[in-house]
């Protein structure tokens, strides 16, 4: 529960003062021995934590997810597999699991999404990365228009989707190969662009490094650059960005985000 929700619940008579205090006494995090789980951190950023999942141990995992879940009422991890989700699911029944993202989530029905994201793909093999990015800015409360396989090899594909990308709030160009989509979208619109590198392509890509260096050296102005198939990194930016766009709330409003718990 956010501390606004809290207060609110002390104004309306719901929840006394001396309950309210118990919350607010708190420590900042929930230890577990082998992660802290930083109950905080929406407080603090306006979002909260998010599990990256891979590599986990599997009790760890279902315990943090149950605690997330308590903590939250929904819970969001990237990079599971289909042997967490199954683990999940025994003690989460509502958890979903996306195959192409491998994101492993519980999400409120009611969340109102709002703005304007476009995340574009340079090929369907980018997919997945533009996939982790777009939900993610959707479980934060974005809305995302997706605008797939308009790279650069027929640049007639982007541009008749150019009304869309220039509408929106931020732009998310995720591109494998020589990475070139970044460059020309950031020439075409006036709103930030987040390129996203991916390890898609033969073997002078040298799994995603070519498309890293191309993105970084651009000549093109507004573009900023995260990891190589970070799609994770590039929605929570994005997100953010949107926010400022359509004049949403500071650290506590209520959107959703990010891991560590865990890691």
């Amino acid at each position: 529960m956010e501390a606004r929700e809290i207060l609110e619940r002390v104004r309306a008579g719901v929840v006394s003062v001396e309950e309210a205090e118990r919350f607010f006494r708190k420590q900042p995090f929930e230890e577990m021995g082998y992660a802290k789980l930083d109950t905080h951190r929406e407080v603090r950023s306006g979002f909260p934590e998010v599990v990256y999942c891979s590599g986990k141990p599997d009790p760890y995992l279902v315990s943090i997810y149950q605690k997330l879940f308590e903590a939250n009422g929904e819970v969001f991890g990237t990079r599971a597999d289909e042997h967490q989700f199954e683990l999940v699911r025994e003690v989460l029944p509502q958890v979903t699991y996306d195959q192409v993202s491998r994101i492993l989530k519980v999400e409120k029905k009611d969340k109102e999404r709002q703005g304007k994201i476009a995340v574009c793909t340079a090929g369907t093999a980018d997919i997945p990365v533009a996939e982790e990015a777009a939900q993610t800015a959707e479980y934060f409360g974005a809305a995302v228009s997706r605008i797939y396989d308009v790279g650069v090899s027929g640049l007639h594909r982007l541009l008749s989707r150019l009304d869309v990308i220039q509408e929106a709030n931020c732009v998310v160009a995720v591109a494998g190969m020589e990475g070139a989509l970044a460059s020309v979208i950031g020439g075409l619109v006036s709103r930030p662009v987040i390129a996203v590198p991916t390890s898609v392509g033969y073997g002078a890509s040298m799994h995603g490094l070519s498309a890293l260096l191309t993105m970084i050296n651009s000549c093109a102005n507004g573009i900023a650059v995260v990891n190589i198939d970070n799609g994770y990194g590039a929605g929570y930016i994005a997100a953010q960005i949107n926010r400022l766009g359509y004049g949403g709330g500071a650290a506590g409003s209520g959107v959703r985000a990010r891991d560590d718990a865990a890691r």
